[in-house]
């Protein structure tokens, strides 16, 4: 029997803000959404997994950046729910949204370290922005975690 949207899970996850000398943020094009959305390294935790140890690997996998420093855990966790029309897609139908632990970093390497032709790619293009710029091409319904990520930056900066 199917799940219903309201009874599935929301799955724990990690969000990684990485800033540059410049305090502007990185942001990757995903290969799996044709518009122009951007967004900021995430993904799940793993059994056993600590957030912040789950949040350098995703940044590894997903970009190959290594050379970063802590900045700021920021306080709480997000959610975001998917869209009706992404339930059952993404996560193979196992969750309805996200809840997730956001840390703030600085990257201290060079830029050539940056390679996101990973062996299991997800982004299509990256670029620093500015944190004044930062919800301009995020997908819709993840705009408020960005919008509280944003704030957070600006008490930093």
């Amino acid at each position: 029997m199917k799940k219903k949207y309201k009874d599935l899970p929301l799955r724990s996850g990690v969000g990684i803000v990485v800033l540059n000398k410049k305090n502007q943020v990185f942001l990757a094009k995903r290969i799996d959404n044709p518009k122009k959305f951007w967004q900021m390294p995430q993904g799940g935790i793993d059994n056993g997994e600590e957030f912040y140890e789950a949040a350098i690997r995703e940044l590894e996998e997903e970009t190959s950046i290594k050379t970063v420093s802590l900045i700021k855990e920021i306080d709480g966790l997000t959610t975001y729910l998917l869209p009706n029309h992404l339930i059952g897609i993404i996560w193979k139908g196992k969750y309805k949204g996200q809840k997730q632990k956001w840390f703030i970093v600085r990257f201290d390497g060079e830029e050539k370290e940056i390679n996101i032709n990973t062996k299991h790619p997800e982004f299509l293009d990256w670029k620093w922005v500015n944190i004044d710029n930062l919800t301009d091409e995020v997908v819709e319904f993840k705009v408020h975690v960005y919008k509280q990520i944003q704030k957070e930056l600006y008490k930093i900066i």
